[in-house]
């Protein structure tokens, strides 16, 4: 299988390190020339993971996705949300048709509050059955680390998604198969929401009691979005003819779901906890974002997720309060008082 990666920010540089270090060579669409230059030059990225070296010999590089569509059979799209509807402007339907696409992105197109499959549905009439995705918990930088991580890939057929998830699990990385392909997608755009929140909190000075009540609430309301949209893998400890001593079927508390809210609520690696701290700080979001200088997708997912659930009616009262600090202005100590009176 020929792979090719979209997408040189730090989270596509992880992956593009987890293949070749597995002897794949890659076709690597990333963001300039310069970028090539530097990757053929100094075998790292100039931009991200400067501590990441590659074997050049296994890199293809360019600057246009076309050019890793025509060459691959399985493309990963590794751009942040809002840059996905750009990068894949002028490729030929037929090629994005053809092609396996794994999804590395965390969010929600703003475009048209769509998950990247439907979008791709309506815009390429692409089939969910080549339709694959990689999602946490894993921190690009410890990637970089070689520091043991678990990633989740998802899709409809448990075989070919097992293929996919070969070239990419190792001696530092493990890689866990499931079929859910929306309840994955929707957990990671939550998660983001929640650990922006968790970094808002922070920026006030709550305390770890305080975050520890937040996040415990989050995921139960993370878990009713899910249910209502009508995710299946929502009970914890249950699991049917699976004993505890082999690797379970997938449910609300695997590492997709409830761990990847954990950690990028508590990372301080996590840019959208990052971000949110600066809001609680009293930056406002021009200036959390140019002093970032990295997309936190929590910020777009959740005007995105107050759109969508307008369709869902579940009650999101965090998400809710969230997004009102972030695009109407309210002023992040009242939006958290709010907040206070309904946890348990």
């Amino acid at each position: 299988m020929q792979i090719g990666i979209i997408g040189s920010g730090s989270w596509g540089t992880a992956l593009a390190k987890l293949v070749t270090d597995n002897q794949h060579s890659i076709h690597w669409t990333v963001r300039n020339e310069q970028v090539v230059q530097h990757l053929q030059k100094r075998k790292h990225n100039l931009n991200y993971l400067h501590s990441v070296r590659f074997d050049t010999n296994m890199l293809s590089l360019n600057t246009n996705p076309a050019e890793t569509f025509a060459a691959c059979d399985a493309v990963v799209i590794a751009v942040p949300s809002a840059y996905v509807v750009d990068a894949l402007e002028g490729i030929d339907p037929e090629l994005i048709r053809s092609r396996k696409i794994i999804s590395a992105v965390k969010g929600i197109l703003p475009q048209t509050n769509q998950l990247l499959n439907d979008y791709l549905r309506d815009h390429y009439a692409f089939t969910l059955p080549h339709y694959y995705t990689i999602m946490g918990p894993c921190h690009a930088e410890e990637v970089a680390a070689e520091k043991l991580s678990y990633l989740t890939f998802s899709g409809i057929d448990e075989t070919a998604t097992q293929e996919i998830a070969a070239c990419f699990q190792g001696p530092n990385l493990n890689a866990v198969v499931n079929t859910d392909i929306y309840g994955v997608q929707y957990a990671a755009i939550l998660k983001n929401i929640y650990a922006l929140g968790a970094g808002i909190v922070h920026g006030l000075e709550y305390g770890d009691n305080f975050l520890s009540v937040l996040i415990a609430n989050a995921a139960d309301e993370m878990a009713g979005f899910l249910r209502t949209a009508g995710i299946a893998n929502i009970e914890v400890g249950v699991h049917h003819d699976v004993p505890l001593s082999r690797r379970k079927s997938p449910n609300y508390a695997a590492s997709v779901y409830l761990g990847d809210l954990l950690v990028t609520s508590y990372s301080l690696f996590s840019r959208n906890r990052t971000f949110g701290n600066m809001i609680g700080k009293g930056y406002s979001v021009k200036s959390a974002q140019l002093e970032l200088n990295m997309v936190a997708e929590g910020y777009n997912a959740s005007r995105s997720i107050h759109l969508i659930n307008q369709q869902f009616a579940a009650d999101i009262p965090i998400v809710e309060a969230i997004y009102q600090i972030l695009w109407e202005q309210l002023p992040a100590e009242e939006g958290f008082k709010k907040i206070e009176e309904i946890l348990i």
